[in-house]
């Protein structure tokens, strides 16, 4: 079941990165996060409500408070990147943030055997590659790879905060309902200051009409980027950590290939050699 959960928490992830760059092409980062994660918001209320999910209140929501703040950040400074440089090269090197689940389930204790060790060799390898040979020059910027070790790092402790925020289904949608409202909370706060600063909340062609024009997609982020959470959470309990965090970052291979069919985004070598390793990896993790 780890590798199950960890793999669609992979496919969803890489599925919202293509749909956050689409739209911060459109509207300003800051206000696809408050937007999308609103969405998710008012869904995961109707859950909590609905499941009862609020009897599971305790110190374990504090976890979710943390990754509540620290995931607008992180968003933000992704959804930056992927709107100044390609989805092919962004989102491989937003994967790195694996090594802050990966390096918690060894703190706890937990030894990968050899096979999986060599799993987690052969992935991170392919991850890499998968960004392609552009890491230099004009394709990606100093800035975008700035934000993007940033973000990686921020979704790698939203990852290992949210896993130890509920021990039960319940408790994950409550988790999840706290960390998206602290989400909204901190990235409305933010909207808030840049808008008294004189920045634009909205496009500057179509204003409000082009939020409301891709409200499906808005609602398609917001909503897959808290079931990877959700997933991750899932798979972090039901197998060893290090293995649930590896191939959950295996989402950079989605975005590739969904950026290769959408956006035409040219697919080199190295990088379909990346994820095939990225693959090979997974499958050695799986079965180790």
């Amino acid at each position: 079941m780890v590798a199950l959960f960890a793999l669609t928490t992979a496919l969803l992830m890489g599925l919202a990165d293509v749909g956050g760059g689409l739209l911060t092409r459109r509207a300003p980062a800051l206000t696809v996060v408050v937007a999308s994660q609103t969405i998710a918001v008012v869904v995961l209320f109707a859950i909590v409500v609905a499941t009862g999910a609020w009897r599971e209140v305790g110190p374990q929501l504090w976890y979710a408070v943390a990754a509540g703040v620290i995931g607008p950040v992180a968003l933000l400074c992704f959804y930056q990147a992927l709107a100044i440089g390609p989805m092919g090269v962004v989102s491989p090197l937003g994967s790195l943030g694996v090594a802050v689940p990966f390096g918690a389930g060894l703190l706890m204790g937990e030894r990968p055997g050899l096979l999986q060790v060599a799993g987690v060799a052969v992935a991170v390898c392919g991850i890499v590659l998968a960004g392609g040979p552009e890491l230099r020059g004009e394709p990606v910027r100093r800035r975008a790879l700035t934000l993007t070790l940033g973000a990686a790092f921020g979704f790698g402790a939203v990852m290992a905060l949210i896993a130890e925020a509920s021990s039960t289904l319940p408790g994950l949608f409550l988790a999840l309902f706290v960390q998206r409202l602290t989400n909204v909370a901190v990235g409305g706060a933010a909207l808030y200051a840049t808008v008294r600063r004189g920045k634009r909340a909205l496009p500057e062609e179509g204003g409000l009409h082009v939020l409301w024009t891709s409200l499906p997609l808005l609602a398609f982020v917001g909503l897959a980027d808290v079931a990877s959470n959700g997933t991750y959470s899932l798979a972090a309990q039901a197998g060893p950590v290090t293995v649930a965090a590896v191939l959950s970052h295996l989402y950079p291979v989605v975005t590739v290939v969904t950026a290769l069919l959408l956006l035409k985004e040219r697919l080199r070598g190295i990088q379909a050699t990346g994820a095939g390793l990225a693959l090979a990896g997974a499958v050695l993790l799986a079965t180790g």
